[in-house]
């Protein structure tokens, strides 16, 4: 069993090493798309969004809608992936130990 100590180190390293992996996400760039490319959104690890680039070839001033609509999903699928990475950052700065189902650490 730990002592109190033990546990107080245990936890002021994983602090140390959250706080490495956020430092870290924020340098990463991941790229959702939609439409077969049309429409590229570009954010990083902690959800900010870089970049939008939209193909003219998806932009049709009589369907607007379609655009909005690739837009989202371009969105979505960056979000998908940087909530994958930040869960798998997590779990190696945890050294293993997943959160809770539900649980979110704030970025």
């Amino acid at each position: 069993m730990l002592n109190i100590g033990q546990m107080m180190k245990q936890v002021q390293t994983m602090q140390t090493k959250m706080a490495d992996m956020q430092d870290r996400l924020g340098e990463v760039e991941l790229t959702g798309s939609a439409g077969g490319n049309l429409v590229i959104a570009t954010m990083n690890g902690k959800g900010d969004l870089k970049a939008i680039k939209i193909d003219p070839k998806a932009v049709d001033p009589a369907d607007i809608e379609t655009l909005e609509d690739l837009i989202v999903a371009a969105l979505s699928d960056a979000k998908t992936k940087m909530e994958s990475l930040v869960s798998q950052e997590t779990e190696k700065a945890m050294g293993g130990m997943k959160l809770p189902p539900g649980f979110k650490l704030p970025l």
